[in-house]
């Protein structure tokens, strides 16, 4: 199912250009995107762009890397840090989960107030009126605004929240304003589900379902097959305060954490609908009596970003590699596309690429990093799928691409290439 985003945000997010560090940038990465754009405005085309180097093969995914939030959230962190010397610079947790940008503002100063789990690393005691506090793209919760505000500092005056997240919220108030329970789709402990999970208990009823078989077991609840009181222990900590399950789940609303797999979130809020349906025997053109629709808070990039993985898988390959954050929730949903398909190593950077022969990867199932040898295939043209997440630097990407050249003794190819582009 194809998204459909209001137009004036498309238009915005079109003509937006960000002042982005240009550590981060990459002169192949950005002649190939530049190359592709021109050749499908419209993003029809989600084939890989392939870099033949003779020996090697590398098809890259038609989209990747840092999307329009990411963009903003770097932008107004690294000017807030510019135009604010001698004061001190608070992030609440890290700005994007990659390393690299997250290592670079605590070189200039910045310090983390909470880790990505939400556990104090700062005491609020110690901040002051005239503290600066940057609120990271993900977000942040209502409770934690008016903490900041008792202090004496104004929570949003540098937020760096993605419109996309603050899009979500947005659709849960207006559905809660219409009675609709929300379930939000997301990882009860990530830092962008406990925002909207804040936001939207403060305006309805609201339980969090981290995948398909929560959501099974919400089904049940819906129903009425388990008892009431069940529920309050399988969802405990997801549900907000005095929620009443046999009354809030009469008429609800599916609302995400943006960088979920889209295409879970959309079977989840299928199986919801289906559930409501069967429960109150509506016919279709009822359904939105009891179900909400809310499919235009899917974020654009997480969609691209997966479809352009799906669309690169159809080509023959040896392995795929993803470069992103090892807590990066929108990078790990690209691994798992690849994995149903391939060999797949998930790597922070090029330095994980120890020899052409050794590797050493990130197993998000596990939360272990693992070392593979061999990875790359003794034939030739080997063929690789490469892809990042949305909060991975375009000159990161360019590296892994130097590091794979090099032990085929390719790395200066990387120049032609982007002349081949420009």
């Amino acid at each position: 199912m194809k998204t459909q985003y209001p137009a004036v945000l498309l238009t915005c997010m079109q003509m937006k250009t960000f002042n982005v560090p240009i550590i981060y940038r990459s002169p192949l990465i950005s002649a190939i995107k530049q190359f592709r754009k021109k050749q499908d405005r419209m993003k029809k085309d989600f084939s890989p762009t392939v870099l033949d180097f003779g020996p090697v093969r590398i098809l890259l995914a038609r989209h990747f890397g840092f999307c329009y939030g990411v963009e903003n959230a770097i932008e107004i962190a690294f000017r807030t840090v510019e135009e604010n010397e001698g004061k001190r610079i608070f992030l609440l947790s890290e700005m994007i989960h990659n390393p690299q940008v997250n290592n670079d503002l605590l070189s200039r100063g910045v310090r983390f107030l909470m880790d990505t789990g939400g556990q104090q690393l700062i005491p609020w005691e110690d901040l002051r009126a005239d503290d600066i506090v940057i609120i990271p793209a993900f977000g942040t919760t209502l409770e934690i605004e008016a903490r900041l505000q008792a202090i004496g500092i104004t929570p949003l005056q540098y937020n760096t929240t993605c419109p996309f997240v603050e899009r979500v919220w947005n659709k849960a108030e207006q559905i809660g304003e219409k009675q609709y329970t929300v379930i939000v789709h997301g990882k009860p402990k990530h830092e962008e589900t406990r925002a909207t999970f804040s936001h939207s208990r403060s305006h309805t009823p609201t339980v969090v379902v981290k995948d398909m078989a929560e959501t099974e077991k919400l089904a049940d609840y819906i129903h009425g097959r388990k008892p009431a009181a069940g529920f309050y222990e399988e969802f405990k900590g997801q549900y907000s305060e005095g929620f009443d399950v046999e009354r809030d789940l009469e008429r609800v609303g599916v609302v995400n954490q943006t960088t979920m797999l889209a295409s879970e979130t959309q079977a989840i809020a299928d199986y919801v609908r289906q559930a409501i349906q069967e429960k109150y025997q509506l016919p279709d053109d009822r359904i939105g009596e009891r179900f909400a629709d809310t499919r235009d808070t899917l974020c654009y990039a997480t969609n691209d970003n997966q479809t352009a993985v799906t669309g690169m898988l159809d080509t023959p390959a040896d392995l795929a590699i993803v470069v992103g954050g090892y807590n990066s929730s929108n990078t790990s949903h690209l691994v798992e596309l690849c994995e149903e398909k391939l060999p797949t190593y998930f790597i922070s950077s090029e330095e994980k690429l120890l020899s052409r022969t050794e590797v050493s990867h990130w197993d998000f199932h596990h939360h272990r990093e693992l070392h593979t040898s061999p990875y790359l295939p003794e034939n030739e043209p080997a063929t690789i799928l490469l892809t990042s997440g949305a909060s991975c630097p375009d000159a990161i990407v360019e590296g892994v691409i130097r590091k794979l050249l090099s032990f085929y003794g390719l790395e200066h190819k990387v120049e032609e290439q982007a002349a081949a582009f420009g």
